[in-house]
């Protein structure tokens, strides 16, 4: 392939430019604030979680308080109204008395372990509320942190971004106004070489792999016509011939 030599020059400034480009699409990836976001992000959806079996904890506890309060509440009056009946006497016999009065002490003994039930029942719905409160601050808390982590992360992204557009918009400009083929030819050894397609031939040694010319390859590049695209053996970069290439 031939192509003038100012051609072949200006693509050094396109490698430049999408050197550039590979090295603000790294920062972009591997900008911390994602790894920030991803981690609070992780981190709320967990709280969230264990917010919510809170709530549930506690929301079943004060149902488990309201019966057991109303169970208390049931065998109080029913202890009420036998202790009325034993107070009256009025048309109890003996055996009725005497049924009564066991039946009193048994409500009484019922009673207290119903409201012992109550007040294990609140304790457990207060810890529960207190969780709820710790948790709910919790969320808030990562909530906040999340949205600063996000709104740094966007605007770390967006300057980065900013300066692809200028940078692939200068490199249009180049490409446009060079040979088609000359820069498909580049594109194709690019993508194959890991981002470098061509690279300077500074005193015979290529700058893509860093490798000298042997001899046969210097004298062969040296009978070579100025338009004529020469590529190194070793790396098959397109090797662009300078003032001090030493050729």
């Amino acid at each position: 392939m031939n192509a003038e030599p100012a051609d072949q020059i200006r693509l050094l400034d396109v490698q430049a430019l999408d050197v550039r480009l590979s090295q603000l699409t790294h920062k972009r990836k591997m900008l911390p604030e994602h790894a920030e976001v991803d981690a609070l992000t992780s981190d709320l959806a967990q709280q969230r979680d264990f917010l919510v079996a809170a709530q549930t904890q506690a929301t079943d506890a004060a149902r488990e308080q309201t019966k057991a309060e109303q169970d208390v509440d049931q065998v109080r009056q029913r202890a009420a109204r036998d202790q009325a009946r034993l107070d009256s006497g009025a048309g109890i016999s003996a055996r009725d008395l005497a049924n009564l009065q066991s039946e009193v002490v048994s409500l009484a003994k019922r009673q207290g372990d119903l409201e012992d039930v109550v007040l294990e029942v609140m304790e457990r719905l207060e810890g529960a509320q207190e969780r709820v409160t710790e948790l709910t601050d919790r969320v808030a808390s990562l909530e906040t942190k999340l949205v600063d982590a996000t709104a740094r992360r966007d605007a770390a992204t967006g300057e980065i971004d900013a300066e692809v557009a200028g940078i692939a918009k200068d490199r249009e400009v180049i490409v446009t106004t060079m040979p088609a083929a000359l820069i498909a030819l580049y594109e194709k050894i690019r993508v194959k070489q890991g981002g470098v397609g061509a690279a300077r031939l500074s005193q015979r040694r290529c700058e893509g792999c860093r490798l000298e010319l042997d001899l046969a390859e210097v004298n062969e590049i040296k009978a070579a016509a100025r338009d004529q695209v020469v590529r190194h053996e070793s790396c098959g970069r397109i090797l662009v011939r300078m003032a001090d290439s030493g050729i």
